[in-house]
């Protein structure tokens, strides 16, 4: 998907999709080959060596560290992932003061505003980590959001990037959800 509407960027947006019966890494592989900037990726092992050939550079995906605390936070209750998602939801009210405006201004205002935020969650999920049981669903969502940390900060210095990839997942819904009739 390309959607430069969000930064006043000129191409219209755009959406491809390529159907594989398998979720094997050589498909992403072919399928992008001789693909050069970025991409938002969830940590799907498939995408790996695209980023290994340098070409193809990752941006973590926002919305699926959240979902990891969503997912917590609905089934337990707990505390800490209520935390983690107002402290996200920090993240995404900049983005939206952010929407519609240049590359510049918007590399501004994360620098600002959203790297003091994505600092401190980072120091505060690595706080966290240690009081919790190691097996747990939480602990699992704290990980996986360490783990996507340092992929994630490319957004706040790019003003074409976006914090997740849901205009991706939203331009392929219908396909999705039309594969369900099959």
């Amino acid at each position: 998907v390309r959607d430069e509407r969000s930064w006043l960027g000129p191409d219209p947006p755009a959406a491809r999709y390529w159907f594989t019966c398998d979720r094997k890494g050589e498909h992403p592989a072919n399928h992008l080959a001789g693909y050069k900037g970025w991409m938002h990726a969830d940590g799907y092992a498939g995408f790996n060596e695209l980023f290994r050939s340098g070409g193809v550079r990752e941006v973590a995906c926002l919305a699926h560290i959240r979902r990891k605390f969503v997912d917590v936070f609905q089934a337990e209750g707990s505390l800490i992932a209520e935390e983690a998602l107002k402290r996200i939801a920090g993240l995404y009210a900049i983005e939206k003061e952010g929407r519609g405006q240049p590359t510049d201004e918007r590399v501004r205002l994360r620098q600002a505003h959203a790297r003091p935020i994505v600092d401190e969650l980072e120091s505060w999920l690595h706080a966290q980590l240690p009081k919790i049981s190691g097996k747990s669903e939480l602990a699992k969502a704290i990980r996986y959001a360490l783990a996507r940390m340092r992929k994630l900060m490319p957004y706040l210095e790019h003003g074409c990037l976006e914090a997740d990839n849901n205009g991706a997942e939203r331009a392929l819904k219908p396909v999705a959800l039309g594969r369900k009739n099959y």
